[in-house]
């Protein structure tokens, strides 16, 4: 490639990645400015020029200019699109994947603000939402049209709209339905008084969190079945699946799960509380546990059915976030011990933290368990999945590196927040309390991550070790090679070593010739063949000045 073809490549990149920004700010604006005008009509013709004076200008401004200016430059766009090397361009498949996405997040939230804004029948405010989400659902549907032309649609970045929608949806909509099962749990569980908010029956509430959730499962449904994003296969789809549906998931259910273990054990131990304050938090633990629990096992059955390394990854995910919770509630019990041993009468509140501790731990440590298996064997080469057992083992491996590595930090930094504090303490800072209530935090947090570190790091030793015996052991098939040549020595020499495992001496040919300048990658390659199946005591290796490789056995 030519200086000049380099230099007009560019060019040519840095025209589109600026023509596609400044597209991308001209239909935001056009569209902020048609939202403030389609409110203002909504509110009534009295309103349309009095006021907010600023406002309305800012809008006409912003509309009037703004958006023929968006129209023409998108005009000049859409023509270009005939050629193909434009439509493979990353500016056109950023620009039309992240305007879908800004457009459907607007729509979705204000469409739906609106219709719970109706619900609850108290607020004019509907009329901007509306008006908004109106514009801002044209702006989508017009890039839709875009996104799935036949003809001028983007060929790069063309799974992003339909994997970044499914999962906005999924949020929306898993968000909605634990906030209306709480809202409904919390009127079954604490009285219909209760549960209702400032002058707002619970039922009201309820609703509106039903239309969140039924909006967020349509987008989702829309673009997970109508568009096919369950059969994607690609990164993205993959990086979704396990970060959205298996580790977002994961801690929803795991929270929710901890707090409700945690309420029950202070009902049975803990009763220092008016039963209304106890039972505060249990309604939306459990919700997020319910509704959790239902993404987790989705999302957790599509990993299992998918590719190998997408197992590996679910598996492993879900044992990273068990591990953090198990791993907390044992810094918290530490914790409360500690403050105990301190202060014998400590009371309700070391009671209280001590059980929060045990219900993270209980919570954490089965779910690890289950996931993790201490107890199962793992030799290397067998376990893993069928037929990957070696990738299984990197990730493994992988996966135990970094729980060791993170671990290790946190434990510096808390071994320097403990010296702190203990400086603190003996140069006579009194105001913080006792030497013990002042390091108990983060020494439990310090146990917790030693005996995390300690546990993995003693894993990934005792794996490496039933790996390397059970590498088979080479054992050389030539006792010396003497190599002339040339050329470099050092990838020739490598490769004898690595395919007779005997011992190698150089000697650089005086008539150095063509050889010398040969491929080295080359010559390796054809000098491994050459030296397959030889074996002796002695063999010699000549490199020719024109690179042609002699491998010749000894008798000595």
């Amino acid at each position: 490639m030519t200086a000049e073809s380099v230099v007009g490549s560019a060019q040519r990149t840095v025209r589109r990645l600026i023509t596609y920004l400044l597209l991308f700010a001209l239909v935001v604006i056009a569209a902020v400015g048609l939202s403030g005008l389609l409110g203002r009509l909504l509110a009534g013709g009295t309103e349309l020029a009095t006021g907010d004076v600023a406002g309305l200008a800012r809008s006409l401004a912003f509309a009037l200019i703004g958006g023929p200016l968006a129209a023409l430059l998108w005009w000049v766009v859409w023509r270009r699109l005939d050629d193909e090397t434009e439509r493979a361009s990353i500016g056109w498949g950023l620009y039309v994947a992240g305007m879908y996405v800004l457009a459907l997040v607007l729509a979705t939230s204000n469409l739906l603000s609106t219709v719970a804004t109706l619900i609850g029948g108290q607020s004019l405010q509907w009329r901007l939402s509306l008006a908004t989400g109106v514009v801002w659902a044209a702006v989508w549907a017009w890039h839709r049209w875009m996104w799935r032309h036949p003809r001028r649609r983007p060929l790069d970045l063309l799974d992003v709209p339909t994997v970044l929608g499914s999962y906005i949806g999924l949020v929306i909509g898993v968000s909605g339905a634990v906030t209306a099962l709480s809202t409904l749990l919390d009127a079954a569980l604490r009285g219909a008084l209760a549960a209702a908010t400032v002058g707002k029956p619970w039922w009201v509430s309820t609703l509106q969190s039903l239309a969140w959730a039924v909006g967020g499962g349509l987008v989702w449904w829309w673009h997970w079945k109508h568009d096919g994003g369950r059969r994607l296969r690609g990164d993205l789809a993959s990086v979704g699946l396990i970060a959205v549906g298996v580790l977002g998931a994961g801690v929803l259910t795991l929270g929710g799960a901890g707090v409700t273990l945690f309420v029950l054990l202070r009902l049975a131990f803990d009763r220092t509380e008016p039963m209304d304050q106890l039972l505060e938090p249990l309604a939306p633990a459990i919700a997020a546990a319910a509704i959790g629990s239902l993404v987790w096992v989705y999302h957790r059955g599509l990993a299992r059915d998918s590719s190998e390394a997408i197992r590996q990854g679910s598996r492993l995910v879900t044992s990273g976030v068990a591990l953090v919770a198990a791993a907390s509630g044992i810094g918290v019990i530490v914790n409360a011990a500690l403050a105990m041993m301190a202060s014998p009468l400590a009371g309700s509140g070391a009671r209280t933290l001590l059980l929060g501790g045990i219900s993270s731990l209980l919570v954490g440590g089965v779910v690890w368990w289950l996931t993790w298996k201490p107890l199962e064997k793992s030799p290397a080469g067998a376990s893993g999945p069928a037929g990957g057992s070696g990738n299984w083992q990197n990730a493994r491996r992988i996966y135990l590196i970094v729980v060791f590595g993170l671990s290790a930090v946190v434990a510096v930094i808390t071994l320097l927040v403990i010296g702190y504090r203990m400086f603190e303490y003996f140069l006579g800072d009194v105001s913080g309390g006792s030497v013990v209530d002042r390091i108990r935090a983060p020494l439990g947090l310090l146990v917790a991550t030693g005996l995390v570190a300690g546990y993995h790091f003693a894993v990934w030793r005792h794996e490496r070790a039933v790996t390397t015996a059970a590498q088979p052991v080479r054992r050389p098939t030539v006792g010396h090679v003497v190599l002339v040549t040339g050329a470099d020595p050092a990838p020739l020499h490598r490769v004898i070593e690595d395919t007779t495992g005997a011992s190698v001496t150089v000697w650089r040919r005086a008539d150095v010739g063509p050889g010398a300048g040969a491929d080295a990658g080359r010559l390796a390659a054809e000098l491994a063949g050459k030296l397959e199946g030889v074996t002796g005591r002695q063999v010699l290796v000549t490199v020719g000045p024109d690179g042609r490789i002699d491998v010749i056995p000894l008798r000595g």
